[in-house]
């Protein structure tokens, strides 16, 4: 986190393994309640209800809190990563992850990104009425929406508006923003051979005899 916006990519994840999962097939959709699939359900309906360019706040959100999936060879956003002082923490549920922040701001840190988009809790005091609410998927992704668009408004350029999403320092949101439309080519790229495949998949189905 570098200013009152949000972050880059936790350290855990580094751009090694970021090139690795873009050059992967596309992944299996994630099963009902697993949490590989909680932050794109939400990601999908804000893109829709925001206007948001297909697959964008998807791309941001790979490269806010993506985690790799070894065994899909994707990267899924994680809804329950905190990032503090330069380190990404990938939580294994929600409760976790709330006593993680917890012991952090016990410590006297409050420079925390928190969720499926990296919420800066010190930049973005306003966002959430607590721990439990800034976890929720639901609402996480529904704030970063938000603040996208009114940064798009405000900007009139989504490429503006995607690198003022993480910094207004150019030195810090050129990478940032590079990593952003290069997830979103291989989000768009993933969901042209997804919807292949489905047409396929409907094509024998209706020939079969």
């Amino acid at each position: 986190m570098t200013g009152p916006a949000f972050r880059a990519l936790p350290a855990l994840a580094g751009a090694t393994m970021i090139a690795a999962a873009m050059l992967a097939g596309t992944a299996r959709p994630a099963a009902a309640g697993d949490p590989r699939g909680l932050c794109a359900a939400e990601i999908a309906r804000v893109e829709r209800a925001e206007a948001i360019p297909g697959h964008l706040l998807g791309a941001i959100a790979r490269v806010e809190s993506g985690r790799w999936n070894r065994a899909d060879g994707a990267i899924f956003a994680w809804p329950w990563t905190v990032t503090a002082q330069g380190r990404g923490r990938y939580l294994p549920d929600k409760q976790a992850a709330i006593a993680e922040v917890r012991q952090l701001r016990a410590d006297g840190i409050a420079n925390i990104d928190v969720g499926c988009m990296q919420i800066n809790l010190l930049y973005h005091p306003e966002a959430f009425a607590d721990l439990d609410t800034a976890f929720d998927p639901a609402a996480n992704v529904a704030y970063a929406g938000r603040f996208l668009t009114e940064l798009r408004r405000e900007l009139r350029s989504w490429a503006k508006a995607v690198a003022r999403y993480h910094s207004a320092t150019p030195e810090l949101y050129r990478g940032y923003r590079d990593k952003v439309f290069a997830a979103w080519r291989d989000e768009r790229r993933r969901a042209r051979l997804a919807d292949r495949a489905a047409r396929a998949a409907a094509r024998i189905a209706v020939s079969a005899p």
